[in-house]
């Protein structure tokens, strides 16, 4: 059993009880943890920024944004007798980076993927994890039946990770992991942003821990580097024009208008993270399951455009690029392929798969072509 040493007398309160939580998270390989109730009153102005920002139109295709507002404003009915979440963030950063530059730009071969994406599938490892959290703390409850946290009644919980109808930032950011930064993500004053949130909803009744104070000030770094201008105001994103949204969850053929500026994202972008000062804290993982796996880290964008489905199904098998699918996954390498720098390879290499995976990939192929041939025509004008 954990923690034999621990007895009843060691815990006098309700802050022991979190404080000894918040130690167990930090051995599973979690780098923080809040706690606040699920009748907590951000729920119902998180409600109301919502419903403005999706009357803007400025979800797309995240149509299921629309549903569920009740379980969104009422949390504790997502759970019957859950009375806390334990907000949760893990570090995910394998290599170290250099804030306030943008190196990826300097790899336009390269077929860059967010770096949360190039291991195995964080909600996965996020979910198990808190499960083992959840298992350590059922196991604790005898010792906590003196205290009034509702530790003699039946222990119920359940773990979250980007799995549910709640406001995940929002929790964090009020169970005090980080402050909302003008990009919407969480930011930590000693970890900036790499990293990913989760959930716990338990039934016991534990205080509210406190948010923390904002400290990004004038700084617009993340407003002025994104390459589509989706950061339309300081806390507000069009997720249309972002290349997260466009190269993971859009359907179908991308708006020309965004595809120059996607340059060689197949897959999430990092822009507004690489260049904000706070990640110079940004801490490396301790957590295998992030690190990079066939290559995602450093694989030139011939290389995956020459992936068979099959061998994109073998090499995506518990990674977080099954979500975008393959066709999709070719239409982002094409895009890319169109913004590298003139090859005749490459156009001999998009002419191979014209007219084998539908007129949405041969659009999107015909426009790298034609990207292509443009940008040899200017370095032969340059040279006569």
């Amino acid at each position: 059993m954990m923690n034999q040493h621990f007895s009843e007398n060691t815990f006098k309160s309700a802050n022991d009880v979190k404080q000894w939580i918040t130690e167990e998270a930090l051995k599973l390989g979690f780098a923080d943890c809040g706690f606040i109730s699920v009748q907590h009153p951000l729920f119902a102005k998180q409600m109301q920024h919502l419903k403005a920002w999706l009357e803007k139109g400025y979800e797309g295709q995240l149509q299921f944004l629309h549903n569920n507002h009740e379980l969104r404003e009422h949390p504790e009915r997502l759970v019957e007798g859950a009375k806390t979440i334990i907000s949760v963030r893990m570090d995910y950063l394998a290599d170290p980076i250099k804030p306030r530059s943008i190196e990826d730009n300097l790899r336009p071969n390269h077929a860059i993927i967010a770096r949360y994406a190039r291991g195995r599938d964080y909600h996965k490892t996020m979910r198990g994890r808190l499960k083992q959290l959840a298992g350590r703390i059922e196991a604790q409850l005898p010792k906590w039946r003196h205290l009034d946290i509702s530790a003699n009644c039946d222990f119920v919980f359940r773990p979250f990770s980007d799995s549910a109808p709640i406001f995940e930032r929002a929790i964090a950011d009020a169970a005090g992991l980080g402050w909302t930064g003008k990009h919407t993500l969480l930011l930590n004053k000693s970890a900036g942003s790499f990293f990913v949130l989760g959930e716990l909803f338990i039934s016991l009744e534990l205080p509210d821990d406190n948010p923390i104070t904002p400290h990004c000030g004038s700084c617009q770094a993340c407003i002025d580097v994104c390459p589509t201008q989706a950061i339309v105001a300081p806390y507000e994103v069009n997720a249309r024009a972002c290349i997260s949204y466009l190269t993971i969850e859009h359907q179908g053929s991308i708006d020309i208008k965004y595809r120059r500026a996607i340059g060689n994202r197949i897959f999430g972008c990092d822009d507004c993270q690489l260049i904000c000062p706070w990640n110079r804290y940004a801490a490396i993982t301790p957590v295998e399951d992030f690190l990079p796996r066939n290559g995602l880290d450093s694989s030139s964008l011939l290389e995956l455009w020459h992936w068979s489905k099959d061998t994109f199904l073998k090499n995506t098998q518990g990674s977080p690029l099954r979500r975008t699918g393959f066709d999709n996954f070719l239409r982002n390498i094409a895009i890319a392929l169109g913004n590298a720098p003139a090859s005749q390879e490459i156009i001999d290499a998009l002419l191979s798969q014209k007219n084998t995976h539908g007129a949405m990939l041969d659009e999107h192929i015909d426009w790298a072509i034609t990207e292509q041939q443009q940008k040899a025509r200017q370095i032969l004008t340059t040279i006569l």
